[in-house]
């Protein structure tokens, strides 16, 4: 992919070191020379000098060809401005921003950008792991009210169909790993020994997951 990123501090420049590692070109926009210093010694990576919603700045770094854009500065504003920059303006097909103040993010995605509120995210997965420490998080979705977990399936559930464990509107089995491989579940798909489960939940009813599994995990 073609990405680029505004803000380069300690959030942009991670994002950066770690796309180009994996091979993606990377550019970087921030209004201070000096935050190149923080970007690895690597051709896949070009730093430029300037603001995120100016044009200019954008163009030169190739924003008619970018497959991504992310906004990661410090300031709220900037980001949502260069990211509807980036959406509106140039079309670019997967644009992200950061937020620090979660009470902007419901307006950002009602004009069809993802957000990233950080202090949110952070104290919501803080408050999972201490909860909820059997249950592996794979993904969320929206400020964390919709995930996915995984978990190998305790053996008092051997032989049952993976739809009983569906509780309408909060839980839903959605993928099954058995013996390496992977399926959607049918109807009369039942558990076997060593499957590993995939569940849709809703943050809500994450205790009442828990507690289906923790039945036989002594926990």
């Amino acid at each position: 992919m073609r990405v680029i990123i505004v803000g380069c501090g300690r959030v942009g420049s991670l994002l950066a070191a770690r796309l180009a590692a994996e091979g993606h070109d990377v550019h970087v926009v921030d209004r201070r020379a000096k935050a190149a210093r923080l970007l690895p010694d690597t051709s896949r990576i070009h730093f430029y000098e300037g603001n995120g919603y100016s044009r200019a700045v954008l163009e030169a770094a190739g924003i008619q060809h970018a497959d991504a854009f992310v906004a990661v500065t410090s300031g709220d504003n900037s980001n949502i401005v260069s990211a509807r920059t980036a959406k509106e303006t140039y079309r670019v097909p997967n644009v992200l921003a950061r937020i620090y103040d979660p009470r902007r993010a419901d307006i950002y995605r009602e004009l069809g950008i993802p957000t990233i509120a950080s202090v949110r995210w952070t104290v919501h997965q803080i408050h999972q792991m201490l909860l909820h420490r059997h249950l592996s998080p794979e993904i969320s979705f929206g400020n964390g009210e919709t995930l996915l977990h995984r978990s190998e399936l305790p053996d008092y559930l051997t032989g049952r169909r993976l739809t009983e464990f569906d509780v309408d509107g909060e839980i839903r089995v959605v993928e099954v790993t058995r013996g390496g491989h992977s399926l959607v579940p049918a109807h009369s798909t039942t558990a076997r020994p060593g499957d590993l489960v995939t569940f849709a939940v809703a943050a809500t009813a994450l205790g009442r997951l828990r507690g289906f599994l923790d039945k036989e995990l002594g926990t």
